[in-house]
């Protein structure tokens, strides 16, 4: 396999030249983007390694130009974890991969190998979906910026946000660019662990520790070694599994249930939750020590409601992923239904947004997804609630008048009322419509004292 390494820092191409050498491949090295297109079109080439910032047409553009070229040549991109906005980029403009310097080289080898396996010829078209969307919102821009600091370090991180924000797919993204992405990444829903199965599955538990321990078991912790923990909606954890898991992370040890052995875990945790934990704190149901190692950086995902700006950038790509599922062609959103996804309140947030989208697709017979696909009362409801937020306020009345936060809790309210009332007060159905779990749903009603 001929590879061809595109880099202007003469030590870096040639430490990268003898790394593939010995693994075995043709390494050819240049140091513009000029003299790679010179090389692609006089010979084969199965595989290009670019380096973002180089003189001229920079990374970004020759892969691009690639891309449109030679559709069926992959080429990875390396970039540094300042720069993920680039890298993202390059997904999206045609780029198999990126890898982020310093270079990792057991983890480029197995990219460059997956690479080669997915496109054995020159002229088998690669698809490579869009991993990220970043869009415009100043607030997620933020937030990638702070994403790209702190994956590559030992921090504990704790993201919060509304239900369906999309804090799982966040806690994935930090595995994959920290320096435990060859690790495995293990996540636990937190509000499905009872007291007495928590202990279980986090710690493991011996033979004989209970009914039903009929052999030994390792609990997350050790399923996770050298990778990432992912505890979902952490504020759940029953009080008297807090006490253990705080021992967990300040000795790095664990006791599986039954057992008296300590067992070294080596794992990084982060942490969810859509829940306020300085009123758990402060009502003595959440450990403020736990707290504090848990959230040792903090990444805070907004609402959709919040960035809705970047709504039909999200919605393109639900689209698109929805299409390649159902096996469509890509369908257009249609001018309606786009001036109804801007005036919708998305209480469930991305979730929601991806649901809606996914069943208009499976309904649609035609090249556009059109407002009688939407579900019924969507159309009403973002009619006669027309949005109200942050980034582009609209409002006939005097703009110091409105409350942002007030607002955002009244329309909370009207829309547990409306759920439960819609379901006659079973609370597993207004929950499960709300996007939200039951212990969730019970919190916002002692909030709002709703009766139910």
């Amino acid at each position: 396999m001929h590879i061809l390494v595109v880099d202007d820092d003469i030590a870096f191409n040639d430490l990268l030249n003898r790394f593939l050498t010995k693994e075995g491949f043709i390494v050819e090295s240049v140091y513009s983007s000029k003299e790679v297109l010179n090389i692609i079109q006089q010979k084969r080439v199965d595989l290009v390694l670019v380096d973002y910032q180089l003189p001229g047409m920079d990374g970004l553009q020759l892969t691009e130009k690639i891309h449109n070229e030679h559709p069926g040549l992959p080429v990875i991109l390396i970039t540094n974890y300042a720069d993920i906005r680039v890298a993202v980029n390059s997904i999206k403009l045609g780029a198999f991969e990126f890898v982020s310097k310093p270079v990792i080289p057991d983890e480029l080898l197995k990219i460059i190998r997956l690479a080669l396996t997915n496109t054995s010829t020159v002229t088998q078209k690669i698809s490579v979906p869009p991993q990220y969307v970043i869009g415009e919102n100043e607030m997620m821009s933020q937030l990638w910026k702070h994403l790209s600091v702190v994956a590559p370090t030992k921090m504990n991180v704790l993201i919060t946000g509304e239900s369906g924000t999309g804090k799982e797919h966040i806690a994935r993204t930090i595995h994959q660019m920290s320096r435990r992405s060859q690790g495995p990444f293990v996540a636990v829903d937190c509000g499905a662990l009872t007291v007495e199965l928590a202990g279980s599955e986090l710690f493991g538990h011996v033979k004989g520790a209970f009914t039903g321990a009929n052999a030994d078991k390792k609990g997350l912790f050790e399923e996770a070694k050298g990778g990432t923990l992912f505890l979902d909606e952490v504020g759940n954890l029953p009080y008297e599994i807090q006490v253990a898991l705080l021992r967990a992370i300040q000795e790095e040890t664990v006791k599986r249930v039954g057992g008296n052995k300590e067992i070294k875990v080596d794992v990084r945790l982060v942490a969810a939750t859509n829940d306020r934990l300085a009123e758990s704190i402060e009502n003595q149901v959440f450990r403020n020590d736990l707290f504090h190692r848990l959230n040792e950086f903090e990444l805070y995902l907004p609402p959709l409601r919040d960035r809705i700006s970047d709504i039909l950038e999200y919605c393109q790509f639900f689209i698109e992923a929805a299409c390649e599922e159902f096996e469509k062609p890509v369908l257009r959103l249609h001018e309606d239904v786009k001036q109804i996804f801007m005036h919708y309140s998305w209480p469930g947030n991305l979730r929601e947004l991806k649901n809606i989208i996914r069943r208009a697709v499976v309904l649609a017979t035609g090249e556009e997804l059109t407002a009688d696909l939407l579900p019924v009362g969507l159309q009403e409801m973002a009619i006669s609630e027309p949005l109200v937020q942050n980034e582009t306020l609209k409002t006939t009345g005097p703009v110091q008048t409105l409350n942002m936060k007030d607002q955002n809790q009244e329309l909370e309210k009207r829309l547990l009322v409306e759920a439960l009332e819609k379901f006659k007060y079973n609370k597993t159905k207004a929950a499960e419509a709300l996007n939200i779990d039951r212990s969730t749903l019970y919190k916002k009603l002692k909030q709002y004292n709703i009766e139910a």
